[in-house]
């Protein structure tokens, strides 16, 4: 009895795509014994990829998933026919909107005879393949620039381009050059790329190596389009990353829910923290300063080891967008170290794992620690008889504050808990906590409203209007942004003192102590005996680093400060910090899906971008060469002006 023969690409199938394609309409769909089209919208390029029935070719299908419009096929000559007609159709839809359609196809070389770099490793290669036409050269061109400028394996590739007048890989049959496509303003570009991303025999693919090469390779390949698409067709995109990919596939959804589930579930912050931080200050305080605190903290409402297979389930392999996936995957890896943790509170091994969540004092922040409080001059008694705001006047006044962000938009929410469990000023999960015993000088009212609602609040919102959960809970490293951002926040209104500045350096010398193996006592006495701290201050300060065994969290201030400074002074903004809870490692990325209109740009904009005076210590802060030029004396502006 005959084998039932696999259909090919079937005329109806091949109308469904072109349909949608003339309604501009994302197409998404399997092929034939193998493969997929995937075109995000009505482009002027394509990307195709034939898996070789020949050879193994583990892995080059990675390769083109993260470009927004590509055909994976098998190939096998059945599908010959079907597979050019569906490319003709696609040609055919594009080609008289944009006056020219660039058809790319990429294949891997032969593995045998690669040179290798210094450490034995083969060396990344590509060669372009192109019909020699003058017409394509500076696209030719654009794709060895591009391609010249990657660095893969710490390496920067091999490129050379080649005139072939029939243009495909090698084994797999005639090639698309003589099916008709290269008329008519349809050009053709062969992409050969040594696959350094397996082993040798082809039977092992190196899943590191591969992600880096695909994530290089999809921007390198954008860089080089936006030439082609401004020289050669009627669009004239204004930033290359306009071509990436705006539909997101269903395992980003999924893997974003299931981390922002577990970073919420997990609470980090509330986690670490001491419930019983007066009761361990009274205690200090009885014995004379030399025995350390014993601190209490909330029951665990997680198993956090157990807690990884869930994390771990999150479809983030099957993420096809490369700069997607990267985001993801960092933050699946820092909620690993987050549980672990967790595992570990209260003991030695927490802070091995807080190394690896908000990282160490380096030489340079150490030194600039070092320098403030020595030129910075302490005030001790700068606030003693001052003025103190209560937990409830401060409700109150950040209340008020929450309103003023919902006349921008009324769907923005956030919450405010007055709570006998928490010391000082906590942002979790868009809600405020204020502890019962909270006083602060009136002097500072304005910077901490700005500090904790104007930012830590106000990214949790823009956070929230985002399709992204990630991006109210926060991304990897967004602690240090965050903090450094606040305490900007607080020069912007008037309230970075001596005081606050000396503050955010001490916590810096506490978590280098912390390091390099001091006890708590002997921590205490540094910041109060050679830094002239009180005793309550430095007590507060040794506290905050040495919670749960030791946590490097508030070193992130001022390293986060300084970044922000440097970030403004080459001439950035910071609406673009405000999308929602990301890191300065994200920046980039949020660029990107802000142009290629997968994020919306943030609704809220905090009080202080809209006050005159602010924006003047803005720019003045852009000029600045010193963060202590940040200091101000000046008296803070009143609300409404």
């Amino acid at each position: 009895m005959p084998t039932e023969q696999p259909a090919p690409i079937s005329e109806p199938f091949i109308n469904g795509v072109l349909e949608r394609l003339r309604q501009n309409r994302a197409v998404r769909r399997t092929l034939p014994l193998w493969g997929r089209i995937h075109v995000d919208r009505r482009l002027p390029f394509l990307f195709l990829y034939r898996k070789p029935l020949d050879r193994p070719d583990e892995g080059t299908d990675k390769l083109v998933l993260g470009e927004a419009s590509y055909v994976l096929g098998s190939a096998d000559a059945r599908l010959y026919g079907g597979l050019t007609a569906l490319l003709q159709g696609i040609v055919d839809v594009n080609l008289p909107i944009f006056g020219a359609f660039l058809l790319v196809e990429v294949w891997s070389s032969p593995d045998g005879g690669a040179e290798t770099d210094g450490v034995g490793l083969r060396k990344p290669a590509f060669r372009l393949w192109h019909s020699g036409s003058r017409e394509l050269f500076p696209t030719v061109e654009a794709f060895e620039r591009s391609l010249r400028s990657m660095r893969i394996l710490r390496t920067r590739p091999v490129v050379e381009s080649l005139v072939e007048p029939d243009i495909g890989p090698p084994g797999v049959g005639a090639g698309l050059a003589g099916s008709g496509l290269a008329t008519r303003g349809v050009h053709l570009l062969g992409l050969e790329v040594r696959p350094v991303y397996r082993s040798e025999d082809g039977q092992d693919v190196f899943p590191v190596a591969l992600r880096e090469l695909r994530r290089a390779f999809s921007k390198s390949n954008k860089h080089a389009l936006v030439e082609f698409v401004r020289r050669q067709t009627s669009s004239r995109p204004s930033h290359y990353q306009m071509l990436g990919r705006r539909t997101v596939v269903k395992a980003v959804w999924q893997a974003d829910r299931t981390l922002a589930e577990i970073a919420d579930r997990i609470d980090f912050l509330l986690s670490v923290t001491p419930i019983n931080l007066h009761t361990a200050w009274t205690a200090f305080e009885r014995n004379g300063g030399t025995e350390p605190p014993r601190f209490g903290y909330r029951p665990l409402q997680i198993a956090p080891l157990e807690l990884k297979r869930e994390l771990y389930s999150a479809p983030i392999r099957r993420i096809e967008d490369p700069e997607l996936g990267w985001m993801l995957r960092k933050k699946q890896r820092e909620l690993d170290w987050q549980l672990t943790a967790l595992a570990a509170r209260d003991s030695r091994d927490f802070l091995y794992a807080s190394l690896l969540v908000f990282g160490d004092v380096d030489q340079p922040l150490l030194e600039e620690a070092r320098r403030v409080l020595e030129i910075v001059p302490a005030s001790p008694e700068a606030d003693q008889g001052a003025c103190k705001v209560t937990a409830s006047e401060f409700a109150a006044r950040a209340r008020e504050e929450i309103e003023f962000l919902r006349l921008q938009d009324d769907e923005a929410r956030a919450g405010i808990e007055v709570s006998a469990s928490v010391a000082g000023l906590v942002v979790s999960n868009g809600t405020l906590y204020i502890g019962t015993d909270l006083q602060v000088p009136r002097a500072r009212l304005e910077a901490l409203v700005q500090h904790e609602v104007g930012t830590h609040l106000v990214t949790f919102m823009n956070g929230h209007a985002q399709p992204f959960r990630l991006l109210r809970s926060g991304l990897a490293g967004y602690d240090e942004l965050q903090e450094g951002l606040a305490v900007f926040s607080e020069y912007l209104v008037g309230g970075l003192n001596p005081t606050r500045l000396r503050l955010l350096a001490a916590r810096v010398i506490a978590v280098k102590c912390l390091t390099d193996g001091a006890d708590f006592v002997q921590t205490f006495d540094r910041l109060h005996k050679a830094h002239g701290f009180s005793r309550r201050a430095a007590f507060g300060i040794t506290a905050r680093v040495f919670r749960s065994g030791g946590l490097t969290k508030d070193a992130t201030y001022l390293r986060g400060i300084l970044r922000i400074l440097r970030y403004l002074r080459d001439g950035a903004s910071i609406e673009p910090l405000l999308v929602g809870k990301i890191g300065f490692d994200d920046l980039g990325v949020m660029e990107e899906l802000l142009r290629r209109q997968v994020l919306r740009p943030p609704s809220l904009r905090p009080r202080y971008l809209q006050d005159p005076v602010a924006t003047g210590r803005l720019q003045l802060a852009k000029q600045s060469a010193d963060l202590i030029d940040l200091l101000t004396d000046e008296p803070l502006p009143r609300r409404g002006q």
